[in-house]
C-alpha cells in the first residue's frame, strides 16, 4: 500500500476501536453504518497481518548412517492442532529403530505432508507449522530425536482436579499396559505426559534398567551395579503381561498383491544379502539342562519378588560371556577387506526377538560385568520395549555376539545366518524332556535343548567353535561352576 493509504487505514482502525469501545460516540455523529463496516473490516485485516506468525515448513532432516528415507508409522497431531516445543509430532521408522520427531516451535500446524505408512524423504518437510507472533523465529535445522529415558527418581502423584495432558498415542499405550495417567509424572511442558514417561514408570514396575545414553561400539564398560536385595527394593506391582498376537483367520482373496518392503524387512534384505558373502559353517551340540532347571525354580521366586521374570535366557548369556573371555575371537569382527581383526572389548549379546514389526536384535551392553539378575532386569526392559515398538537405536546397535532363541516358538534345530560386522551367532532350541543314560548306566528324565551354532571360517576355524561350544555347555550343565567365574 502507498503510505498515504496505510497512515489512513491505521486512522481509520483506532475509529473503529474507539467506536467499538463506546468512546467518543457522541462526537462522531457523522459515522454511517457503511463506515463502520469499513472501519472494522480494516481492522481486522490490520489484526490478522499483525498477529499472525510466519509458516515454517518442518524438514526431516539427516539421522545419520547413510538413511535417506522414513516410513510415517503414526501422526500425534492432525492440521489446526496446536503445538508446543518438544511436543511428539509423529513417529517415523528407519531400518534401523523407530524414533519419534518432536517439534522445535510454538504454532499450529497447518499441513500434514504425508499420510500414515508413506516414505519420507531426508530434506523434504513433514509439516507446516504457522509459529506464533512475536520476536523472528530462526529456522533452524529440524531433526529425529529419538526418545529419551530418563533415570530420574519420580514420586507418584495424585493429580487432582486437573486434567492430564496427553496425546491419543500415550493414552493408547497407557491402556493397553493398564497404567493410570494420574499415577504418571509428565516431563513434558506444562506438566504433559509424554511416552517416554509411560515407558519409564512401567520400567520401573518390572523393576527394568531404563537405556543409557546411546552407545558407541568401543566403550570403557562402566563399574559393575551390584544387585539390590529384596529387603530393600521396593514392593512391585505385578508385571503387566504382553497380551499374545490374536492369529487372523485365512482370507482367501483370489488376487495377487504387491507392496513394497519397507522398515526392518528392509533392513533384514540388507544385512542378509551382506551375510551371504560370509563363508559359514556349523556346529551342533546337546546340552543336559536338568540342574539348570532346578536352580532356576528355585531362584525363580526370588526374582519375581523383586519385580523381574527369570527365565532361562540370562543363564545362557552370561554362559557365553564367560566362554567368550577364553575365546576372543568370537566376540570380534573383520574388515572388508579381510585384513584386520577387531576384538572388542564389550560383550554385547544380542538376543533375536520375534515382534509385530520384524525380527528384531536388540543386544545387552557390557554383560561380562553383569549379574545373572542384572541380565534378567535388562531382557524384561528390552522384551516390555519390544512389545510397544519402542526399541531404540542404542538398544539395536553395537551387538558383538548374537543368540537367537528358536525354540521359543518350537524349533529344535537351525541354521542361524551371522548378523555383520559379527562373527558367530547361536541358535537355541527348545528344551524337551528325554530318557537318557546317567554316570551308573541308569535311565532318567532328563531335561535336553540342542544348540546351532553359525561362524565366519575366514578367521574361526571348527576346532575354536567346538571348544568353545563344550566350555559353554559345561556352564550350563554344572550352572554350580559359574559362580567360580562370576564377577
Amino acid at each position: 500500500l502507498p503510505l498515504q493509504i496505510y497512515h489512513s487505514s491505521v486512522l481509520l482502525a483506532i475509529l473503529y476501536l474507539l467506536c467499538h469501545h463506546g468512546l467518543f460516540c457522541l462526537y462522531l455523529p457523522y459515522l454511517t453504518s457503511i463506515a463502520h463496516n469499513v472501519y472494522r473490516l480494516v481492522y481486522t485485516v490490520l489484526l490478522t497481518v499483525f498477529t499472525s506468525g510466519p509458516i515454517l515448513p518442518f524438514k526431516l532432516s539427516d539421522i545419520g548412517e547413510g538413511i535417506m528415507e522414513v516410513t510415517v508409522k503414526e501422526w500425534y497431531v492432525k492440521e489446526g492442532d496446536k503445538v508446543s516445543q518438544f511436543d511428539s509430532i509423529c513417529e517415523v521408522q528407519s531400518d534401523k529403530a523407530s524414533v519419534t520427531i518432536t517439534s522445535r516451535y510454538d504454532g499450529v500446524i497447518k499441513k500434514l505432508y504425508y499420510e500414515v505408512d508413506a516414505t519420507a524423504l531426508v530434506g523434504t518437510p513433514l509439516v507446516d507449522i504457522e509459529t506464533e507472533p512475536g520476536p523472528e523465529v530462526v529456522h533452524e535445522e529440524d531433526v529425529v530425536e529419538t526418545p529419551a529415558m530418563s533415570n530420574d527418581e519420580h514420586t507418584h502423584q495424585e493429580i487432582k482436579g486437573h486434567k492430564t495432558q496427553a496425546t491419543p498415542a500415550v493414552r493408547r499405550l497407557a491402556m493397553e499396559n493398564n497404567i493410570k495417567l494420574s499415577e504418571v509424572v509428565g516431563t513434558g511442558r506444562d506438566g504433559r505426559i509424554l511416552k517416554e514417561d509411560i515407558l519409564n514408570f512401567l520400567a520401573k514396575q518390572t523393576g527394568a534398567i531404563l537405556p543409557p545414553t546411546p552407545f558407541h561400539e568401543i566403550q570403557p564398560p562402566p563399574p559393575a551395579a551390584s544387585a539390590p536385595s529384596s529387603a530393600s527394593m521396593p514392593k512391585m506391582k505385578p508385571t503387566p503381561s504382553v497380551q499374545l498376537p490374536v492369529v487372523s483367520r485365512p482370507v482367501f482373496t483370489g488376487k495377487d498383491s504387491t507392496e513394497p518392503l519397507k522398515g526392518f524387512h528392509k533392513a533384514m534384505v540388507k544385512t542378509m544379502t551382506a551375510a551371504l558373502k560370509i563363508p559359514h559353517f556349523g556346529y551342533k551340540d546337546e546340552v543336559d539342562l536338568t540342574r539348570l532347571v532346578q536352580l532356576r525354580k528355585e531362584l525363580k521366586g526370588l526374582s519375581e519378588a523383586r519385580g523381574v521374570k527369570l527365565s532361562y535366557m540370562p543363564f545362557f548369556i552370561k554362559a557365553a560371556s564367560l566362554g567368550l573371555l577364553h575365546f576372543p575371537i568370537l566376540n570380534a569382527s573383520v574388515d572388508e577387506s579381510v585384513q584386520n581383526i577387531t576384538y572388542k572389548a564389550s560383550h554385547n549379546i544380542g538376543l533375536a526377538m520375534d515382534t509385530s514389526q520384524g525380527l528384531l536384535v536388540p543386544n545387552v551392553k557390557n554383560v561380562q560385568l553383569l549379574s545373572v539378575f542384572e541380565i534378567a532386569v535388562e531382557l524384561n526392559r528390552m522384551q516390555t520395549l519390544g512389545a510397544t515398538g519402542q526399541l531404540g537405536k542404542a538398544d539395536l546397535t553395537g551387538g558383538t555376539f548374537t543368540l537367537s532363541n528358536i525354540g521359543s516358538i518350537g524349533g529344535t534345530y537351525a541354521k542361524p545366518v551371522i548378523l555383520p560386522p559379527e562373527v558367530a551367532i547361536g541358535a537355541l532350541g527348545k528344551i524337551q524332556v528325554l530318557p537318557r543314560f546317567n554316570s551308573r548306566d541308569e535311565v532318567v528324565k532328563a531335561h535336553v535343548m540342542n544348540v546351532s551354532w553359525s561362524a565366519d571360517h575366514r578367521i574361526i576355524d571348527g576346532a575354536t567353535m567346538a571348544r568353545f561350544s563344550n566350555l559353554w555347555r559345561d556352564y550350563l550343565e554344572n550352572p554350580a561352576s559359574m559362580v567360580l567365574d562370576l564377577k
